[in-house]
């Protein structure tokens, strides 16, 4: 198999899928995980239609006022695909909509215990961007970035992990994590050995 072919197998997708963490999982968790930002993923529907089966949209409104109607349009391509939606922020929404659970920002880590009690069949993730808070909560699994150099707003001017200090920091948190910032399907397979029983993108996925 020569460089070209190595390239072409190694999507994002795939290696999401092939992460050896997975086979030790206790609970079934996407292994994909497509984070929407009104900026840089402006139509996340046309996203969300090609997402492989088993993987997950996290949909992040920040406030917008067509939230609701959105997570409802995204709620049925994920049906119609056999995708999770996760709501970002707002357990309100997801309650209301029908949504298979919430993603947590880093500072409402805490409220991962609660939700998952009154929604036992939620899957509740958290964002974590240190050791301290990937160990924080009870979310089923931390977010942790940032990864690789990000176009992100908030990865502005944060020092990038990189595999070999992502993969010290998921070994410490002793619990399952994905892999969020600059992932892409060239980058991806850098992440295979570090313990993640999932991948996170944005931008990795618009094309």
């Amino acid at each position: 198999m020569g460089a070209a072919d190595i390239s072409a197998f190694w999507t994002l997708e795939r290696t999401a899928r092939l992460l050896p963490a997975r086979r030790g999982l206790r609970k079934a968790l996407p292994a994909l995980l497509f984070f929407t930002d009104p900026v840089r993923t402006p139509d996340p529907e046309a996203i969300a239609a090609r997402l492989p089966a088993g993987s997950a949209i996290v949909y992040r409104h920040f406030g917008a006022p067509d939230g609701e109607a959105r997570a409802r349009r995204l709620l049925a391509i994920a049906r119609q695909r056999r995708l999770k939606l996760l709501i970002g922020a707002d357990a309100a929404l997801a309650a209301k909509v029908g949504a298979h659970g919430v993603h947590l920002p880093e500072r409402q880590a805490h409220r991962a215990g609660p939700l998952k009690r009154a929604h036992p069949g939620w899957i509740v993730t958290s964002a974590a961007h240190d050791l301290t808070a990937a160990r924080r909560g009870a979310a089923d699994a931390v977010v942790i970035s940032v990864v690789f150099p990000s176009k992100s707003p908030s990865a502005a001017g944060v020092r990038a992990l990189g595999p070999v200090r992502l993969a010290a920091l998921v070994r410490a948190a002793g619990r399952p994590a994905y892999a969020l910032g600059g992932v892409d399907n060239k980058k991806a397979r850098r992440l295979i050995d570090a313990g993640l029983i999932g991948l996170a993108a944005v931008d990795g996925l618009r094309t």
